[in-house]
């Protein structure tokens, strides 16, 4: 029995003046009321009642406790309401964390929805493309499309996506566009990785194999990947919906289409607590309710106007669209940020 029980029976006992009517309002057995009234005056080490058999009085300890005590226990009522309101309805702060590439327009709208739909919850953003202790750093939901393997977290999947090798028609036209994997051995690679030579994971006839590649430059963000590649730097192997708009306007143009993998996917990582605020089960709820209704990853920045291609710089083939799904797990081979 804790401290905090003691002290609400002994109130209990002081304010009816009886054991037995306390038991009642207690729903308690008098025994135990009796047993928890002494437990304290054991703990306290003086004595808090005068019993006799026809009255029950408070001694001046008893009657220092019952004064010192209300402000203790309406402090520890409310608190315990808050507690339980946190976890039946959407309020506090949550802490979330992403890669640099998801503020550019999904992430953005599906937190400034939520805001407005939950006005007392307070969103804290952390922007980051490395791996996080979410328990030290007090992350509540982390978005990641590498691969989890701290087991102490459950991870839920919210979107499969795939990846594009694409580049600038300037630089297609240049330096010639690769019919197969192998063929970028000879190209200018914008690559996730701070090696100057790094392996790209591709698909052949449905059998996985690794091309090692020539890094003309490395970074770790996606979106600074995509943004050199529009400028004719070289050629980005990204997640296709971070890279979409340019594609769908020309302004990048994506190959080898018929080799890349699909085992790519969206997760939120959280810790496994015993109880989660309501705030975040609603956030879960809402990103995975913000996909598209065909279950695709959503428009991540605005579409432009389209331009004029030429034909040697031509499209493979349409946009392959992506699928979703709300079950729980974890992919063995991590995408590229």
């Amino acid at each position: 029995m804790d401290g905090l029980d003691l002290i609400k029976t002994f109130r209990e006992v002081a304010f009816r003046r009886s054991f037995s009517r306390a038991a009642i309002s207690l729903g308690m057995s008098k025994a135990t009321v009796s047993r928890y009234v002494a437990e304290l005056e054991t703990r306290s080490g003086v004595r808090l009642l005068n019993r006799s058999t026809r009255s029950l009085s408070l001694t001046d300890a008893g009657q220092v406790l019952l004064e010192r005590s209300t402000e203790l226990v309406a402090m520890a009522e409310n608190t315990l309401n808050d507690l339980q309101a946190h976890g039946s309805h959407p309020q506090g702060r949550l802490r979330m964390s992403a890669p640099h590439g998801l503020i550019a327009g999904w992430l953005s709208d599906v937190i400034a929805e939520f805001i407005k739909r939950y006005p007392e919850v307070y969103v804290s953003l952390v922007f980051t493309n490395d791996d996080l202790d979410l328990i030290e750093k007090g992350i509540d939901i982390h978005l990641t499309g590498g691969r989890i393997d701290d087991m102490n977290l459950i991870v839920r999947r919210l979107v499969q996506f795939d990846m594009v090798v694409c580049a600038s028609p300037a630089y297609w036209a240049q330096r010639g566009i690769p019919q197969v994997p192998e063929d970028l051995a000879k190209h200018a690679v914008l690559s996730y990785s701070a090696m100057p030579t790094t392996h790209l994971p591709f698909e052949t006839n449905g059998k996985p194999h690794d091309v090692a590649v020539h890094s003309r430059m490395e970074a770790n963000d996606a979106i600074a990947l995509i943004e050199l590649a529009l400028r004719g730097v070289g050629v980005a192997y990204v997640p296709e919906p971070l890279a979409q708009s340019h594609l769908e306007r020309g302004a990048l143009v994506p190959v080898l289409r018929d080799h890349m993998p699909h085992e790519h996917w969206l997760y939120a990582a959280y810790s496994q607590r015993r109880h989660n605020s309501a705030a975040m089960r609603a956030m879960l709820d809402f990103l995975e309710q913000s996909m598209g209704p065909n279950g695709e990853f959503p428009q991540v920045m605005p579409p432009a106007q389209p331009v004029a291609l030429t034909a040697t710089c031509a499209p493979s083939r349409e946009p392959v669209a992506v699928r979703a799904t709300a079950s729980a797990g974890r992919t063995g081979k991590p995408p590229p940020q």
